[in-house]
């Protein structure tokens, strides 16, 4: 018995990264998932994956620009046709930019409010009449520390996650009637493309590139090192499972202890 056994679970961005862990974690946990992302390639490679290591039901790639509400629209419809239902919604989609504010342009401040906020504002749209059509179910966000503090050069990033937090907090006021509790991740520094750009540069060394990242937050984190995308998915099973079943409208820090302040030694 898994602790998602009979769930159907949509995830954005799950091609790779923290979506791809969460992905590959809850179908492990029984879970039917519909693994959407705009990285066609990868996210049909892991779906084929998931299918022959726990069988043809375990996972569906659908084509998915959360930005894009007719692509939720088709995800959604996608995913009714392959599993009848759908009652888990996991928003991890998202994008980085460093830049400092006043010399942000316009363009790619909005590029990140389109896809962080905007892309979890449609997929609540879209995917909760569904959840609470199949008798109720749970959305989790993906916020970030710094949706709960400030940090120098990611201003777009900082406003949008500040924003999904306050989206998590008013749908789950809205929507607990409805048998759906939405909460939001809130992660520190985790190892993924993300934190590490390097990674996907065919020019750079990214091995090098991760142990200058790993090296920064061993000083700046109290537990003396960055996080991993499993210890993620861990905490976004925990707020899809029936282990969360009286929370609803949280923000939950996962950022050995960086958030609590730095550490001097």
């Amino acid at each position: 018995m898994g602790k998602l056994d009979g769930r159907v679970v949509l995830i954005s961005g799950a091609a790779r990264g923290q979506g791809e862990q969460e992905a590959r974690l809850f179908a492990a946990e029984g879970a039917r998932v519909v693994i959407a992302d705009v990285l066609d390639e990868q996210g049909e490679a892991l779906a084929e994956e998931l299918r022959g290591e726990l069988g043809k039901d375990a996972a569906r790639f659908v084509h998915l620009d959360v930005g894009r509400e007719e692509d939720w629209r088709a995800a959604v419809a996608a995913a009714k046709d392959a599993y009848g239902k759908v009652d888990g919604l996991v928003n991890n989609a998202g994008i980085l930019r460093f830049n400092e504010l006043v010399a942000t342009p316009l363009e790619e401040f909005e590029q990140v409010v389109r896809v962080n906020q905007v892309g979890a504002f449609l997929g609540i749209r879209n995917v909760a009449p569904e959840i609470e059509a199949a008798g109720g179910g749970t959305i989790v966000n993906t916020a970030s520390y710094t949706g709960l503090t400030g940090m120098a050069f990611v201003g777009a990033y900082a406003a949008t996650k500040h924003a999904v937090i306050g989206l998590t907090r008013v749908a789950a006021v809205e929507l607990a009637a409805k048998g759906i509790r939405v909460n939001a991740l809130c992660p520190g520094a985790v190892d993924t493309a993300m934190t590490n750009p390097a990674a996907l540069d065919p020019g750079a060394d990214p091995e090098e590139s991760r142990e200058a990242v790993a090296e920064l937050y061993r000083k700046l984190v109290p537990l003396g090192r960055i996080g991993r995308p499993a210890e993620v998915a861990a905490l976004a099973l925990f707020l899809t499972s029936e282990d969360s079943s009286y929370i609803t409208g949280q923000p939950f820090v996962i950022d050995g202890g960086w958030l609590a302040g730095v550490s001097l030694f």
